[in-house]
């Protein structure tokens, strides 16, 4: 049996946290995600796994890797996903270099909080 590589692709990803952001960046790339036509809210996913921790606070929805920017969002309901999904990358790839990967976590009606939870 032999173990893997120190070097290897995937341990060498999983060994190195993502470079340290400060809080202004995050808050531009929410901004920019908040400013598009059908995003309603960021998501922080089914278990809060997609954030961004920064001094004194985390930012759900968000997370800013070394190769590539994720975010996750809620959309208005009636707003086309696709499109919806399309002008969040644009508005965050002004903001910060590099791939950006869009993720329409959930859809909710006018009128209704999306983090007021389900319900029911």
């Amino acid at each position: 049996m032999t173990a893997p590589h120190a070097g290897s692709g995937r341990q060498q990803a999983l060994s190195q946290p993502p470079p340290p952001q400060g809080g202004e960046l995050v808050d531009d790339v929410a901004a920019a995600v908040l400013t598009v036509d059908g995003g309603i809210a960021l998501h922080g996913g089914l278990f809060g796994e997609t954030a961004t921790y920064v001094p004194g606070r985390r930012m759900p929805g968000i997370r800013i890797g070394e190769n590539a920017t994720d975010i996750h969002l809620t959309a208005a309901c009636g707003s086309p996903v696709g499109p919806t999904a399309q002008r969040a990358r644009h508005a965050v790839a002004a903001v910060i270099p590099g791939p950006v990967n869009v993720t329409v976590e959930d859809v909710v009606p006018p009128g209704i909080d999306p983090d007021a939870g389900d319900p029911g």
